[in-house]
């Protein structure tokens, strides 16, 4: 038992050293230097596109955090109202009178969904339509969602980052609230695993085939989207960020930039207070990442078992004679140290890692128990994973 538990730990060991050393660099977490922007004279227009259903605790900071920014070319913001039944329409349309703006919003109701189409991309899809039907010389399109508060300085870094740098998408993955005990257990463990799953170095590299985007915050070229398909071509696609990001890069022959960094300033204005509301927010698309497959959910919960489980239960039980767990157990501390700091967490939370990775493997598994049930993606009272795509 004894040797199994060491030549385990092993395994264990040899996986951190290449998750750290050859994984990208995903572990660091820093926001890009912002650009210099003052030689810039010409800014191209740009339409903000938020769908927003029952958001009305939030929507009005979304809107006016848009509407205030330093931008120096025009900027027309789209509120897609998803059928919310809160007054968010309204609070939207009172934010923009508030700032003297009501000319430079636009608050559309949505259609019925239709079948094949997930509800926020079916949003998406009508703001994107309006841009076309209000005539906006619109050359970029900022897809954003109704729970960002952006800085003034946001857009402009946006736009000076796709045009410097001859991106067709940036994207930014925003600062998540954590200010409750749950928030800062649970949450910088979320962007850790996104990270380690599309290291942002790789996704920024044309040549690298990994993908990802963050649908809080994404600024897309309009002709690369409409080169790629549209946004209906991921209509029915509930990781409907990553997916945009495949389309947008790997569209047409070769690889076309892309960027996807963590954000200095822009935050998630909604609050995770209990527990549950990150297990949600987790079993909602879990099982999706993993194609509905039982095969990928079985190796995804033995390699998390591995990685983050075994080291500090063969350390404690093994002792001294353990050395390859206890190495294992503080590489995993060093590349999760980087994400405490950028959420302004001590590092001493690094060692209770695995806990939390227990936490997430809890509710990876009840994701595929929620699809298996006939209720799978299930968001704002809706289910939107069909059963057939087992």
């Amino acid at each position: 038992m004894v040797a199994v538990l060491f030549v385990l730990t092993c395994v264990s060991l040899l996986i951190w050293c290449v998750l750290v050393f050859a994984r990208g660099g995903f572990w660091r977490a820093s926001p890009a230097a912002p650009l210099d922007i003052a030689a810039r004279d010409a800014w191209p227009a740009v339409a903000a596109v938020v769908p927003a259903r029952n958001e009305v605790d939030v929507i009005a900071e979304a809107v006016t955090s848009l509407l205030r920014q330093d931008y120096r070319g025009a900027l027309h913001v789209i509120v897609v109202d998803d059928h919310s039944t809160d007054g968010t329409a309204e609070a939207a349309r009172a934010a923009a009178l508030q700032l003297q703006s009501p000319e430079r919003l636009t608050v559309l109701s949505a259609k019925p969904l239709p079948p094949g189409w997930s509800g926020k991309v079916w949003a998406q899809s009508q703001g994107i339509e309006a841009v076309r039907t209000l005539d906006l010389p619109a050359e970029f399109l900022l897809l954003t969602d109704a729970d960002i508060g952006h800085p003034r300085e946001a857009l402009t870094q946006l736009v000076a980052r796709a045009e410097v740098e001859k991106r067709d998408l940036v994207s930014l993955m925003v600062r998540l609230r954590c200010d409750s005990f749950w928030e800062k257990a649970l949450i910088p463990a979320f962007v850790f695993f996104f990270a380690k799953l599309y290291p942002f170095a790789w996704v920024n590299n044309p040549r690298n085939r990994t993908a990802a985007a963050a649908g809080g915050c994404m600024l897309v070229r309009r002709a690369a989207l409409e080169e790629a398909g549209g946004i209906e071509s991921i209509r029915a696609e509930l990781i409907d960020d990553c997916s945009l990001a495949a389309r947008i890069k790997h569209r047409g022959t070769g690889g076309h930039p892309i960027r996807l960094d963590v954000a200095a300033k822009s935050v998630s204005l909604r609050p995770y207070d209990s527990w549950r509301d990150i297990w949600n927010m987790i079993a909602r698309t879990a099982f999706t990442q993993l194609r509905y497959s039982p095969l990928l959910l079985a190796g995804t919960l033995l390699g998390m078992a591995i990685i983050y489980l075994l080291p500090p239960v063969a350390a404690l039980i093994l002792g001294p004679l353990g050395w390859p767990a206890w190495i294992a157990w503080a590489a995993m501390c060093c590349a999760y140290a980087p994400m405490l700091v950028y959420y302004r967490r001590s590092p001493l939370w690094a060692p209770f890692l695995p806990l939390v990775a227990l936490f997430y493997v809890g509710a990876t598994f009840a994701s595929a128990v929620r699809y298996w049930r006939g209720k799978g993606g299930q968001w704002k009272a809706r289910v939107q994973a069909p059963m057939q795509e087992r």
